[in-house]
């Protein structure tokens, strides 16, 4: 799914726009227990906590694709009888109106996600009516041939409020407040089935983590049984590694920001795309050749991804490249770099050390203090 799917979809969770047919949901303790389970018409429930599951709806849709969002495919022993996808159907298919079907994915659900502490689990279905869409991009509610069934899972901690003092109008006096128990933000979730070229796509799955460093592998195998890629820190630290591995005695400062600058110049010209840049071993493979590494140190090239990345692995360019500042770190001292200015730095020996120089230019400001030049023509003259 690209970003604009995702927003279409996120449109549907407002009051205007809702067809959400059913909720379901389950609150299970720290010690794995079923706590209490509900299920309703959606439309049927106050308008106060309809906007509260709106916004945990939303959420469970947000962030970075290839970060916090994950396109994810079902290998094809998902996808034979009594596999997961097939699960996945009924459960849709069933409308959420199978206790039996719902609470069997409940067990699986709680069985397979390691949280210590309180959750909520939210289950919608929906029925969209894919309206359709103008050679100029503008929707045709009245040309609408597309239907697209399909629920939404998210699992939201269940966390006590914070001790404090509260006002009591009635008393007219601060007192003691009551905790209770509160409904965080999703931390997990996922869309099934995708919303590929605006149409239903079973054989796919968007996959959340609001912690993108923690994707729960073990919970994705047993329920979804997708492989994940790998995170985004993992994909950064993995191109780190084969630059060094690749380069080696010649990863200079310069080198780096050769290839860094490349990068930077390819986000920029898809920088309109819908769907993120996303490299190869071979589309990133040009991107090192291109930079100017030798042909002798391009030799190590696919031996080096295959042990950093791994053969089929695809790095997501945002993941890898930070198109905020260029940094230069050593034990004692970090710069940061405007990436599009990475001209300013360069390295130079001077008395027999190596050394950075910077271009400092005409505005120089030192912990919020503008300070004057040190150096001057006219005072070297002199």
């Amino acid at each position: 799914m690209i970003k604009q799917e995702i927003a279409e979809i996120k449109k549907l969770f407002t009051q205007n726009n809702c067809s959400i047919t059913r909720i379901c949901g389950c609150y299970v303790d720290g010690e794995k227990n079923k706590k209490t389970d509900f299920k309703q018409a959606f439309l049927a429930l106050p308008e106060e906590e309809m906007f509260k599951y709106f916004e945990i709806l939303r959420k469970t849709l947000s962030g970075s694709i290839g970060k916090n969002l994950l396109n994810l495919e079902f290998p094809l022993k998902a996808e034979e009888s009594g596999g997961t996808q097939e699960f996945l159907l009924k459960l849709r298919d069933s409308k959420l109106k199978d206790d039996a079907l719902l609470n069997d994915f409940y067990d699986r659900i709680i069985n397979a996600y390691d949280y210590v502490g309180n959750y909520l689990i939210l289950v919608i279905h929906d029925v969209y009516d894919v309206p359709g869409r103008a050679s100029d991009g503008l929707d045709m509610d009245d040309a609408s041939d597309e239907v697209y069934e399909y629920i939404l899972v998210s699992i939201c901690p269940v966390n006590l409020s914070k001790p404090g003092l509260s006002y009591n109008a009635e008393e007219n006096l601060f007192q003691n407040r009551i905790r209770d128990w509160v409904v965080a933000p999703p931390e997990t979730g996922f869309l099934f089935p995708a919303f590929n070229d605006r149409s239903s796509d079973i054989h796919g799955i968007l996959y959340y983590s609001k912690n993108s460093e923690e994707l729960k592998e073990d919970f994705v195998n047993l329920i979804l049984d997708c492989p994940l890629p790998l995170s985004a820190g993992g994909q950064k630290e993995s191109f780190q590694l084969l630059i060094e591995e690749t380069l080696q005695e010649t990863c200079s400062i310069e080198a780096v920001i050769q290839i860094h600058e490349k990068l930077n110049e390819m986000i920029e010209e898809h920088k309109e795309d819908p769907a993120p840049l996303i490299l190869d071993k071979d589309e990133v493979k040009t991107v090192f050749a291109s930079s100017g590494v030798s042909n002798e140190k391009m030799e190590l090239f696919d031996r080096c991804y295959d042990a950093t990345a791994g053969e089929k692995t695809e790095l997501v360019v945002n993941n890898v490249v930070n198109t905020r500042n260029f940094e230069v770190k050593t034990p004692n001292v970090v710069i940061k770099v405007n990436p599009e200015r990475m001209d300013l730095v360069e390295t130079k020996t001077i008395d027999g050390r190596e050394c950075l120089v910077i271009d400092l230019g005409s505005d120089v400001v030192v912990n919020g203090i503008t300070v004057r030049r040190s150096f001057h023509e006219d005072s070297y003259d002199e």
